[in-house]
C-alpha cells in the first residue's frame, strides 16, 4: 500500500508525463506548419512542453526545476520529435490548426491540475496555487508562439483559454475541499480544464475584444 505523500508524488508525476508529451505534440504540430529545420523542431516542442513549467518553479522557488529532476523527459521529447518528423515526412501529412486543439486542450487541462497541486503542496494560499496552475498551463504556449514570431494565441484568439485553465484550478481546490483522494482532484481538474476548452472553441464562444474609443481625428 502507498503511502500518502508516496500517492501524491505518483499522481503527479503521471500528470507531468501526460502533460509533458501533450504540449510537446501541440509544439510539434506548430514547428511543423512554421516548416522549421529539425532544430527548430525540437526547441519549440521542448520549450512548449517545459516552459510553464520552468516558470512555476522559478516563482515557487522550486529546486531542481521539474526536467531536471526527470532528465529523461528530455530523451522522450526528443525521440518524439525525431519520430514525428520522419512520420510526417514519410506519409507527407501536413498538421492543421483544429489538429492542434486536443493536444493542446489536454496539456492545458493536465498542466493546470499539475502547478495548482504543487502550489497547494507547498502551502501557497488559494488564489496563489490557482494562478500557479494557470502559468503552468499557458506559458509554454506563450513561449512557443513567441519564438514562431506570433501574438500568443492565448492573449489574442479570444478564445477562453487561461480562464478555462483559472477554473480547471478552482475546481482542483474545490474537489480538495470536499476531501477527494488527490488522483480524483487531479482528474477533475484536468477535465473540467480540457473540456471547458475544446467545448468553447467548437461552441464559437469569444471574449470582447478591448475597444478604445479615439474620438473624433485631430
Amino acid at each position: 500500500m502507498l503511502s500518502s505523500a508516496s500517492a501524491v508524488s505518483t499522481a503527479l508525476g503521471a500528470v507531468e508525463v501526460a502533460g509533458t508529451l501533450a504540449f510537446a505534440v501541440s509544439g510539434l504540430i506548430v514547428a511543423a506548419n512554421k516548416r522549421l529545420d529539425p532544430v527548430g523542431v525540437c526547441v519549440i516542442a521542448g520549450i512548449t512542453a517545459f516552459g510553464g513549467g520552468t516558470l512555476r518553479d522559478v516563482l515557487l522557488d522550486r529546486r531542481p526545476f521539474f526536467w531536471v529532476e526527470r532528465a529523461g523527459w528530455l530523451w522522450i521529447v526528443l525521440g518524439l520529435c525525431i519520430a514525428a518528423m520522419l512520420v510526417l515526412r514519410a506519409r507527407h501529412l501536413a498538421p492543421t490548426r483544429r489538429a492542434l486543439l486536443w493536444p493542446d486542450a489536454l496539456g492545458m487541462g493536465l498542466f493546470t491540475a499539475n502547478g495548482a497541486q504543487i502550489a497547494l503542496d507547498l502551502g501557497m494560499p488559494a488564489l496563489v496555487c490557482v494562478l500557479m496552475g494557470v502559468v503552468t498551463a499557458v506559458f509554454g504556449g506563450v513561449l512557443r508562439d513567441v519564438l514562431c514570431n506570433d501574438v500568443p494565441s492565448a492573449f489574442s484568439d479570444h478564445q477562453p483559454y487561461a480562464l478555462c485553465a483559472f477554473a480547471g484550478g478552482w475546481v482542483l481546490l474545490g474537489a480538495h475541499a470536499l476531501d477527494a483522494p488527490v488522483w480524483l482532484a487531479l482528474a477533475a481538474a484536468t477535465t473540467a480544464a480540457a473540456a471547458l476548452r475544446i467545448v468553447s472553441v467548437y461552441a464559437g464562444i469569444a471574449l470582447p475584444p478591448w475597444k478604445v474609443d479615439e474620438g473624433p481625428p485631430k
